[in-house]
């Protein structure tokens, strides 16, 4: 109950209204914001005793509840309703820190603002501003349909509780507030808004996405904090850190805030119109990423971030060609030689990788042997020096290897391997062009005078950090390796030039520095033609490709003690000249893998550590308990083979290099997987078992294949030794027929000279 002259009071400073007790007005109150009710009216209409208003005669029933009538005199009333809040907790929690929010943002807020505490456990706030609009919803939660927050102005009405009052200031001191203390409540009620609309995204045309990937843009704006991204522009005023928002305020703004970050979302949303990111829209960290730096183009953003290793790798499924994959070994128990290790295990690659090889197989006619072995240099390239293995305490090794594809001419040797290393070129030159545009700049540096230097920054000589080479000779090598001293990776198309000066042991011969530098050992020449030279760490990795015809020539007795052609990992499938292929590969994929061997490329020369003289710090990988057990059990079925009577002797030679080559396999296996799927680590690698099994698998297929050359070579020699004996083509037709019916008709037609098809008819008249 109000008493009478209290409510004589509330008719001079408001326009008032009866209301049911179902809070609905008991006659239209809309007219009386513009022209204010005489309060003779209002007792002609309700008469008002013992605190109740009632009309004689009137159907509708007696109440005790008036209200205020809002947008008169420029009154407007922010309602916080809490009801909507499930628990007390709740609802304390949202209003301390709401009003918290005001009070920190609005000076001298009490004195400004008049608050009083609703029947419901809700808040009006209550002021007079020039800006007063109609009924606004402010803020609604998530799954509700009621609004949290939302003013009366014109066109609107709220009860009254002159009993629960808040703070200060009651009813009859509601006074104006400026524009800008209106716009801070505004803006303030508006953040608790959810927002039911989504951004939009962009949408990829030509990736497919398969399920369970992730796009370039959801997994960015999984791993970035937006607030890191706008910290440019934006900062956090103080008091803007609350348990579901962080407020942001834009440099220069007068308003204490521009917005604010959902914490759940991590999505941006402004009031403000003075920056370059747009207003009252959600913004997700990718799209701020795209409108920062490139102008708001969603799909050169996407292919950016995917550059940088953002999203799931590309998985193409291969229409055109099916090539069944080698299945994953469990515990290998078996080492021996068989058929099915000649098939290069593409599944010792991460997933994406084997798609990526598959599609080049499938449009390109890449050769999935000649690919996988090119990328096992490429990796080896990358890592050189910055990692080694230590397979067990005191044996410490770097992950160097020699590759020789092996095809006769026209085969595609060349087109395979540039599929895989043509990335890693592209670094090449990017870093052989950056070093001569810098030692332009020294050279006119250096030509100045000294009185001229002092007007100019110092610039010093640059650093040629060229790592591909195709000079084999030992001198350009180490010029290059003395400055890029990671790695320098051997490139040649035809490695005839280079395996000839190995097999030879005159004086003056680099065989026994090629040696050296395979097992890591530092390199020293001292020549009478230049100054010496020092390597401390060569890491050399070779690639190249030869002919059959002509690599046979090398595997002769008189070389096969020096224990460089076992150095070599051979490849040599059964490969042949592929038809016209229409198909057309996807430009994605192939920008898809270039833009992830760079981001390798960069991971790994990132994590380079150096010490006080600059030399590199190398990053220890360690075998886990279940590699080491697969360690000792390969080792030991290897050495068991070496000592086997019963082993042919010509065959043995490769398998001391092998043991060697296991632990690099495993090394550059594992820190390929790990950079596509969790990142590289730290200071220590842990070289898992799934690694170690892969290492095994690759290292019988260098075995196969070595044995697979050893033993046609072999089989070449016996056949052109016997081609000797007659002057005629079929003379030497028949003289190796006699000696074995059986005879290589393909290499016996290559020896003699003559089609596969006109031996096989001199073979037929021989049986007549």
């Amino acid at each position: 109950m109000i008493e009478e002259n209290k409510l004589n009071k509330f008719h001079e400073n408001f326009s008032l209204i009866t209301v049911s007790a179902n809070k609905v007005p008991n006659f239209p109150w809309k007219s009386a914001q513009s022209e204010k009710p005489k309060w003779t009216e209002f007792i002609k209409n309700y008469n008002y005793k013992g605190g109740i208003f009632k009309k004689d005669g009137d159907e509708i029933p007696a109440t005790d509840n008036f209200g205020i009538v809002t947008g008169f005199d420029f009154l407007e009333c922010v309602d916080v309703d809490l009801k909507v809040f499930s628990t007390a907790v709740e609802q304390k929690e949202f209003w301390e820190e709401y009003i918290e929010h005001l009070r920190d943002n609005i000076l001298d807020f009490d004195e400004k603002i008049v608050i009083y505490k609703t029947k419901n456990a809700g808040y009006h706030l209550l002021y007079k501003t020039k800006r007063v609009e109609g009924n606004l919803k402010l803020a609604k939660l998530k799954g509700h349909k009621e609004a949290v927050i939302e003013t009366r102005g014109i066109g609107g009405y709220i009860f009254t509780y002159p009993e629960n009052k808040v703070g200060k200031k009651s009813y009859f001191d509601i006074d104006f507030i400026s524009d800008q203390d209106r716009e801070i409540i505004m803006s303030f009620s508006r953040m608790y808004n959810h927002i039911d609309e989504l951004p939009q995204e962009p949408v990829k045309k030509k990736t497919e996405y398969q399920e369970g990937e992730t796009t370039p843009w959801q997994d960015y704006n999984e791993k970035t904090d937006i607030l890191e991204l706008i910290a440019d522009e934006f900062s956090i005023p103080r008091g803007g850190v609350k348990s579901k928002f962080t407020l942001v305020k834009r440099f220069g703004g007068t308003s204490p805030h521009s917005g604010y970050v959902f914490k759940d979302s991590g999505c941006l949303f402004l009031f403000s119109t003075g920056t370059s990111y747009p207003h009252e829209k959600l913004i997700t960290p990718f799209m701020a990423y795209a409108i920062k730096f490139h102008a708001s183009d969603f799909s050169a953003a996407a292919k950016d971030l995917y550059s940088k290793g953002f999203g799931s790798r590309v998985q193409k499924i291969i229409h055109e060609k099916e090539k069944s994959l080698p299945k994953n070994s469990e515990l290998i128990k078996e080492y021996n030689f068989d058929k099915s290790d000649l098939e290069f295990p593409i599944d010792i690659f991460p997933k994406p990788i084997q798609s990526y090889i598959l599609e080049c197989n499938a449009k390109l006619d890449g050769n999935v042997d000649f690919m996988g072995c090119s990328l096992l240099w490429l990796i080896s390239v990358c890592v050189g020096n910055s990692i080694e293995v230590q397979s067990r305490v005191g044996w410490i090794g770097k992950a160097n290897v020699w590759i020789a594809v092996v095809g006769r001419a026209g085969i595609g040797k060349t087109p395979s391997i540039n599929n895989i290393i043509f990335p890693l070129k592209k670094i090449n030159s990017r870093e052989i062009k950056r070093y001569l545009k810098e030692l332009d700049k020294f050279e006119f540096y250096d030509n100045l005078k000294e009185k001229e230097k002092a007007d100019y920054p110092e610039v010093k000589k640059p650093k040629k950090k060229q790592f591909i080479a195709n000079d084999i000779t030992l001198e350009a090598l180490m010029d290059l390796h003395q400055e890029s001293d990671n790695s320098v990776g051997v490139f040649k198309d035809e490695l005839a030039g280079w395996m000839k000066d190995m097999n030879k042991y005159r004086a003056g011969s680099d065989l026994e520095s090629w040696l050296s530098n395979w097992n890591g050992e530092p390199l020293n020449i001292n020549r009478m033609s230049r100054r010496g030279s020092f390597i401390e760490h060569p890491f050399i990795p070779v690639l190249g490709g030869i002919q059959p015809s002509i690599f046979n020539n090398f595997y002769t007795d008189e070389n096969k003690d020096n224990g460089f052609m076992d150095r070599l990992l051979l490849s040599y499938p059964d490969a042949k000249v592929e038809k016209y292929n229409a198909n057309e590969m996807d430009e994605d994929v192939l920008d898809w893998y270039k833009e992830n061997i760079v981001l390798f490329f960069d991971t790994l020369r990132a994590k380079i550590k150096r010490d006080d003289e600059d030399e590199i710090i190398p990053l220890q990988a360690k075998l886990s308990k279940e590699a080491e057990q697969l360690w000792i059990s390969i080792y030991d079925n290897y050495t068991d083979i070496q000592n086997n009577d019963d082993e042919n002797e010509y065959l043995k030679s490769m398998y001391p290099k092998q043991k060697n080559y296991i632990p690099r396999f495993a090394l550059l296996i594992h820190v390929f997987d790990e950079f596509f799927n969790d990142g590289i680590g730290g200071n220590t690698l842990l070289i898992s078992e799934k690694s170690f099994q892969s290492a095994i698998r690759l290292s019988k297929y260098f075995i196969a294949m070595a044995k697979k050359v050893k033993i046609t070579a072999v089989e070449a020699a016996v056949l052109k030794e016997t081609s000797k004996t007659g002057k005629t083509t079929l003379d030497k037709v028949k003289a190796m027929y006699d000696e074995n019916p059986d005879f290589n008709r393909s290499k016996a037609a290559e020896i003699i000279g003559i089609s596969r098809r006109q031996l096989i008819n001199i073979i037929n008249q021989l049986k007549v």
